[in-house]
């Protein structure tokens, strides 16, 4: 047996009601080298094919119970069995018989008695294509691996950053709660003192008044620098000490942060006795403190929040693949996922267009590629430098343009950059895959365009996107 001729072989499986018919069909496919099974009715192929694996099948047409037409009919619904060639062997000779099993899906059809040459010929014709069908899946199942590895290879890249960016608000939110313990604390120790001292109803205002103020001013930023704040808290420190106002070294630096100076904290104690004003300041400090710490708890749990509704947003967990997608949104959540990256010494310029329409896409795979393209500007520019973003509309198609003003990309590889495994960084430090996989989402997914240009101090990446996916197909 040649070498060709062993790479043809298959295992067929045989369908037909007559012993003769299967015992001679067995015998001529062994003697071409082919492993042989045998099915004599309908049923029972289906139940051998659901159970172990065939490359060819040859059905009989003519079957009692459930005939050649009906098994070709319920492998083509199965999704299983579909892709497996069948060739019909049959003694209707008619036209009409092999047109109608050609359309169901058959790989071809010979009429009985059968020629052993030709029957070899377009058996072999039949396990080529089963091959080379095979081959594209193996080949479309590793592709979607690949995909899928280096999405998972670009959200392990996000999540140190993701995990520092989370960590500094919920660290935020921890020191405020025990801050807060120690301000109520402090405030009910001050009220307690304050009803005891009797406080007259205009003190009493008063006092509402100036806690007013401190929730006002405990949302405002302290601009101060720390020459000023210095001076500031000498002089209120030494105003208290001349008063001989009790624990008056406690009070200064929070009083400069409400805003404080010998003056204005002059006019705030002329409306109390001497000996409530230690109170009323332990107890309005202590306002301002559990103001203050709200507002901090406030801010990293709202900073807690974006960065969750950014990455579900960014990854589209729990939604159909293809989206009503809004682009903008899309590269402000992946601006986002790389902030830790960019806030080091990369500055966003974005120029977004005012009319953007919504548009038909797969909104994950979108982010990725935002995310592969400046990450890699990231990267080429050591952290350092500007990223410009813009967006555009025409008819309907739209463009998104993704600007850096790195080293740019040497003309010997700008041909390359898009091929996959190719890469300039060095070993370990990158899968050659992102932009592979960035052009096949572009071009492929979206049937879009995806081009560069580049010159030292410019880089340029131009995405072209159809509004309408259905319109495009």
């Amino acid at each position: 047996m040649t070498e060709q001729q062993t790479e043809n072989n298959g295992r067929i499986l045989v369908v037909d009601d007559y012993p003769m018919n299967r015992l001679k069909l067995s015998r001529v496919l062994q003697q071409q080298g082919h492993a042989v099974e045998q099915a004599e009715n309908g049923q029972q192929a289906l139940d051998m094919l659901h159970s172990e694996p065939f490359d060819v099948v040859l059905l009989d047409i003519m079957m009692p119970e459930m005939d050649g037409h009906e098994v070709l009919a319920a492998m083509k619904a199965d999704t299983d069995l579909r892709d497996i060639p069948v060739i019909v062997i049959s003694a209707v000779d008619e036209v009409e018989s092999a047109v109608r099993c050609i359309e169901m899906g058959a790989e071809d059809y010979i009429p009985k008695p059968f020629n052993p040459v030709f029957l070899r010929a377009r058996l072999n014709a039949s396990l080529r294509r089963k091959k080379l069908r095979d081959l594209e899946q193996v080949y479309l199942q590793q592709e979607i691996m690949l995909r899928q590895s280096e999405k998972l290879a670009t959200l392990g890249r996000l999540s140190a950053g993701m995990a520092h960016e989370l960590n500094n608000p919920a660290s935020a939110v921890k020191r405020g709660v025990e801050q807060l313990q120690t301000a109520f604390a402090r405030q009910l120790k001050a009220h307690l003192l304050l009803d005891k001292l009797d406080l007259s109803r205009e003190q009493v205002a008063q006092l509402n008044q100036l806690a007013q103020k401190a929730q006002t001013r405990a949302t405002q930023p302290d601009n101060l620098d720390t020459m000023i704040r210095s001076d500031r808290e000498y002089e209120l420190e030494a105003w208290l000490e001349a008063s001989e106002i009790a624990e008056a070294w406690t009070f200064p630096p929070d009083l400069v942060s409400m805003g404080y100076d010998t003056a204005q904290l002059e006019q705030l104690v002329a409306g109390f006795e001497k000996e409530q004003i230690t109170a009323v300041l332990t107890w309005l400090i202590s306002c301002f403190t559990i103001y203050t710490v709200l507002n901090e708890i406030g801010e990293g749990a709202g900073r807690m929040t974006e960065i969750v509704k950014a990455l579900k947003t960014y990854t589209y967990l729990d939604q159909a693949p293809v989206q009503n997608v809004n682009v903008h949104e899309g590269l402000d959540n992946t601006l986002i996922m790389l902030r830790s990256k960019l806030k080091k010494g990369i500055v966003v310029h974005r120029d977004y267009c005012d009319n953007l329409p919504r548009i038909e896409a797969y909104g994950s795979e979108l982010n990725q590629v935002w995310t592969n393209i400046i990450d890699n500007a990231v990267a080429a520019m050591n952290g350092q430098g500007e990223i410009f973003i813009r967006t555009h509309y025409t008819g309907s198609w739209i463009t998104i343009e993704i600007e850096d003003n790195g080293p740019g990309i040497p003309p010997a590889i700008q041909t390359k950059i898009f091929d996959p495994f190719f890469t300039t960084k060095p070993p370990g430090e990158g899968t050659g895959l992102g932009l592979n996989i960035s052009y096949n989402i572009i071009t492929q997914k979206h049937h879009g365009q995806i081009s560069v240009k580049s010159q030292p101090g410019q880089t340029l990446f131009q995405i072209k996107l159809p509004v309408n996916q259905e319109k495009e197909d």
